[in-house]
Order: structure tokens, then C-alpha cells, then sequence
């Protein structure tokens, strides 16, 4: 895909924008982290800003920028990452017992930042300096596939040191280990992965189990008390997996007769309305009987009303990930890596896990996991076994013509 992309936004795109900073993952709960996943609409808008503002591209190919490594002399790490992403001591809310454990033994003390709020907005953060080949100030940064297939693309990011990273290399779970956009994982690997599931409230559904996305648009007995989410990747991904497509893998057509089959259920009513993790509330009441749902929510519900169940179809849930990577022109690239591979080490993977409740993308972590809480340890939620990874399915990474065309389609299916 070409570098530079068009200046202006679509209605759609901004549409888009406006969805994920206030309905979709955006909108926070107690652990459901701000998300944003309008791709398209950011390397649009962002790149083209940076061509109107008159900066540079720092490069036009992956490979990176290094800069002279000062990690041996300054024994820091500066890292970005979302809110509520790290483990907290529970008694003394400034102290996080993963990170004061790596210094402790490492002797390098972490900068620890929480700045990233949405994609979009941390992205502009940063692209003036990446854009004009100059240090963020960051070594170490966490942002969702489809903007680090973009940063990747634009040779924003570094190439990762195998050598460095012994553990991660080693424990990487198999469903993560070759995204598209970062096949063996070159320059990133991932701090969660996030499931898209069906959720469903057994006093609503009178008992039932809810096992299909066919269910929620057919069955007449959810009329009018089904939820889908307003991100165009969830809610599309999880349709073509149902009929039998390979989100990974779909051309136009496909696409559209995905947005058909939504829009026969919107017309018929059967279909309520598109959330974010809004629907989290009109669940736990039983107003949404059944709805698409993100796994780190249904954690946090099933904890609080035994009422609350979930479902993986067997045509398969869309799975995405947040990643670790290491911007252009950092300092400490070589302290960064140290701590990415400390994140892989089984105990400090159960920990942030039994913390973070998404899923854990460290194999062999369930042991650990075990220690401190047996009941996360058996979530397959945090925890996939083999039977649900291998259902797991990403969406393929989009051209800016195919965000600005989907968005605009899916943007009408929901009224936005």
C-alpha cells in the first residue's frame, strides 16, 4: 500500500472515529481499554496531515531507524501503554509489582507512562517527530494490529533483536505468531490479545444457549434483543465467519453479502441496536438478550451475575491483538527488549494476566496462572485451549480504498 494517502476523511471514516472514542472499545469499564479501530481513517487523516504541515515521511520501506543504544550507560526504559494495563499492588496503588520486580533485578528502572488513550490521539502524539526522523521520547510503546501494521509499514518502528529475546520467542502462543502485517514477528509482539465472542444472558433467553451469529440474526425469539457491536471489523468478521468465509482472506463480494445478511436483520428488527461496550449494562440487565461481544467484558460480568454466558461458534470468533514496539530513533532499544522478554517468562505472564484478565498470549502460561487463581487459570477466555485458538481468525489488514469503501458501508447498515 502506498505511503502517502489521501488528505481528507470520508464521512464514514469520520463516523468511524467518532464510534470508537465514544461507543466502541473506546468507552471505558472497569477494564475494557479505550480502542480505536478506524485504520484507514488514521493513516488518511494522520498522513495526510503530515503532508499538509509539510513533513516528511522518515521512510518509505520497513526497516527502521536506529539510533546510537545508550542502554548500557543509562540503565532506564521509557514505556507508553494504556490505561489499566499493568498490575497494581492492591494496598499501595503507585507501586506495580512486575515492573519494581524487573528493576530490581535488572538494575533498569522504567519510565512508566499511562498516555495511550485511543490510537488515533496517541498516533498524533508521536508522527511529528517519527515523521521528521526524530526520538519520541519513547522506547517502548503499545498500540492495537492495525496501527502497528502501519508504523511498521512506514519504517517507524525498529527491528527487534532476536538475541534479546529469548523467552518471547520461545513462549509465543501459535495463534499470534504470524499476523499479515508482521509475519514472524519481526518488530512486534503482543502484550493481549482481544476475542470477539457471543454473549448471552440465560433469564433472557429463557434458559437457552445461544451457539451462533445465525441465532442472533434469525432466531425470532431474540427479535428485537440482539446486539452488534459498531466496530465494522467485529461485527463483519464474526458474519463472514458464519457464512464460511475467511476474514483473513475475502474479497468485495464477500464483504458485501456480509453487510446484506446484517441489513435483512436490521430491516426485520431483529437486530437492536450497534453498540460498544455499552452493551455491557442492557446484558447484565436482560434488556439484550444475546449480543457480539469483547472477551475481557464477559470476564468482568461473569464475575458479578452467574447469568452471563458466552459461546465460541464453531465457524469461529475475530480475534486482535495490542503490541509491543520499539519507535525509531529510542535510546534504550536494548533495555526495551529486555522488558518485552521479560513479559514472556511464564510467572510474570500469569501475573499481569491474572491482573489484566484479557488473553494471555504466552503459551505454556496456565500453569503459573494456576498458582494465583485456578478459576482464570480454566477461562478459556484468558487462557484459549487448543480447541478455541484454533478458531481464533484476524481480520486482514485493509488498503486505505478498502477502509474508505467498508466504512462507508457499514457506516450506512448502522446509521452513523
Amino acid at each position: 500500500m502506498e505511503l502517502y494517502e489521501p488528505d481528507r476523511l470520508s464521512a464514514a471514516q469520520l463516523a468511524a472515529m467518532r464510534r470508537s472514542s465514544t461507543r466502541g472499545r473506546a468507552a471505558v469499564s472497569r477494564r475494557s481499554l479505550l480502542r480505536a479501530t478506524g485504520g484507514g481513517a488514521l493513516a488518511v487523516g494522520g498522513l495526510g496531515a503530515l503532508s499538509a504541515c509539510g513533513i516528511p515521511a522518515a521512510s518509505k520501506a520497513p526497516g527502521g531507524v536506529s539510533a546510537d543504544d545508550h542502554s548500557k550507560e543509562e540503565k532506564r526504559v521509557n514505556f507508553s501503554n494504556w490505561t489499566e494495563y499493568m498490575d497494581v499492588d492492591e494496598k499501595d496503588k503507585n507501586r506495580r509489582p512486575t515492573l519494581d520486580a524487573f528493576a530490581k533485578r535488572t538494575g533498569i528502572k522504567v519510565e512508566y507512562t499511562e498516555d495511550i488513550n485511543d490510537n488515533t490521539e496517541f498516533f498524533g502524539k508521536i508522527k511529528p517527530q517519527l515523521a521528521a526522523g526524530q526520538e519520541t521520547g519513547r522506547d517502548l510503546i503499545c498500540v492495537t494490529d492495525w496501527l502497528a501494521a502501519r508504523l511498521i509499514r512506514f519504517g517507524w518502528v525498529q527491528k527487534l533483536d532476536p538475541a534479546n529475546l529469548p523467552h518471547a520467542y520461545a513462549h509465543l502462543a501459535p495463534q499470534f505468531r504470524s499476523p499479515d502485517w508482521d509475519p514472524g514477528r519481526a518488530y512486534s509482539y503482543p502484550w493481549t490479545g482481544i476475542s470477539t465472542v457471543i454473549a448471552y444472558n440465560t433469564k433472557a433467553t429463557g434458559g437457552r444457549d445461544i451457539t451462533s451469529i445465525s441465532q442472533l440474526l434469525d432466531d425470532p425469539k431474540l427479535k428485537g434483543r440482539v446486539g452488534f457491536l459498531s466496530e465494522m471489523r467485529d461485527s463483519v468478521g464474526m458474519t463472514l465467519l458464519d457464512q464460511g468465509k475467511d476474514p483473513a482472506d475475502f474479497t468485495d463480494d464477500d464483504f458485501d453479502k456480509a453487510i446484506a445478511r446484517l441489513q435483512k436483520a436490521v430491516d426485520k428488527k431483529q437486530i437492536r441496536r450497534f453498540t460498544g461496550n455499552d452493551y455491557t449494562g442492557d446484558l447484565d440487565k436482560g434488556d439484550l438478550a444475546a449480543c457480539v461481544a469483547w472477551a475481557g467484558d464477559v470476564v468482568q460480568l461473569q464475575a458479578d451475575n452467574p447469568d452471563i454466558k458466552f459461546h465460541i461458534p464453531d465457524s469461529g470468533y475475530i480475534t486482535s491483538t495490542d503490541n509491543l514496539l520499539i519507535p525509531n530513533k529510542a535510546r534504550h532499544k536494548a533495555n526495551a527488549e529486555k522488558l518485552i522478554d521479560y513479559y514472556y517468562e511464564l510467572p510474570v505472564a500469569a501475573e499481569l494476566a491474572a491482573w489484566i484478565n484479557y488473553v494471555c498470549p504466552v503459551d505454556g502460561v496456565k500453569p503459573e496462572l494456576a498458582k494465583i487463581d485456578e478459576a482464570l487459570a480454566d477461562d478459556p477466555l484468558i487462557v484459549p485451549d487448543k480447541e478455541m485458538a484454533a478458531k481464533s481468525h484476524p481480520f486482514r489488514s485493509l488498503s486505505s480504498k478498502e477502509e474508505q469503501r467498508y466504512e462507508a458501508k457499514f457506516a450506512q447498515l448502522t446509521g452513523a
